[in-house]
């Protein structure tokens, strides 16, 4: 037990130092092969700390060596600033001040509903509370806001063309009022890539392609 305690001791500290020679990004808002790093430090980590069988020494120098690869692709991204955009990737811009792009959401593997949970964890509760959105490399959503964002909660009622029967319920309407909503605007509903209400019966629409509307509609829910 001992000697268990101490491989692990002689680990931990290792472990420190490197992370500390990392610098704050390591602790921070990690880049992709940051994390990749950090999730194999952990695991060369755990190994030799555990089993006894194996050579303190080998589990030390594989946490190096990590550390020395870290330092050569930081070094990469310094001097070549293409580098950068291939091992970190490049912000997508989402919002800009003619709606959602909904061709930067399919590059980032996201959808309508993703993109609206992100605004909400960085404080924007309407689509149209920000001039420009985008997602940064490391995954942060960033935002340029408006001067007065509207104090609502609107909820997502057609999302990529298709309607929510649950939200529609609480807002106290039907699948066909979102269908007739959509018919007076001229568009079919596979076609439209984002409807949201709220208590107040505003609405922003986006047809597939085109710029958003503010419109309204009536609504019966209360929330």
């Amino acid at each position: 037990m001992a000697l268990i305690f101490i491989r692990t001791a002689v680990i931990f500290f290792t472990l420190l130092i490197i992370m500390r020679l990392m610098g704050k990004s390591q602790i921070g808002e990690m880049q992709p092969f940051e994390l990749v790093i950090t999730l194999l430090i952990a695991e060369l980590a755990c190994i030799p700390m555990a089993d006894s069988s194996i050579p303190l020494l080998y589990g030390i120098i594989a946490i190096v060596s990590i550390f020395i690869l870290h330092q050569i692709v930081w070094l990469l991204d310094l001097w070549f600033k293409p580098m950068k955009t291939v091992i970190c990737g490049k912000p997508s811009l989402v919002i800009t001040k003619e709606g959602i792009d909904s061709y930067q959401l399919r590059q980032n593997n996201l959808d309508v509903s993703d993109l609206i949970e992100s605004m909400r964890g960085a404080g924007y509760f309407n689509l149209d509370d920000v001039y420009y959105g985008l997602y940064e490399a490391n995954g942060k959503f960033s935002a340029l806001a408006k001067e007065e964002l509207t104090p609502t909660l609107p909820i997502l009622l057609i999302d990529n063309g298709k309607p929510d029967e649950k939200n529609a319920k609480i807002a106290g309407i039907t699948l066909d009022d979102v269908k007739n909503f959509a018919d007076k605007q001229k568009v079919k509903l596979k076609n439209v890539l984002v409807m949201t209400v709220d208590a107040n019966g505003r609405v922003y629409f986006q047809q597939k392609g085109k710029p958003y509307k503010i419109l309204n509609m009536k609504v019966n829910g209360q929330w």
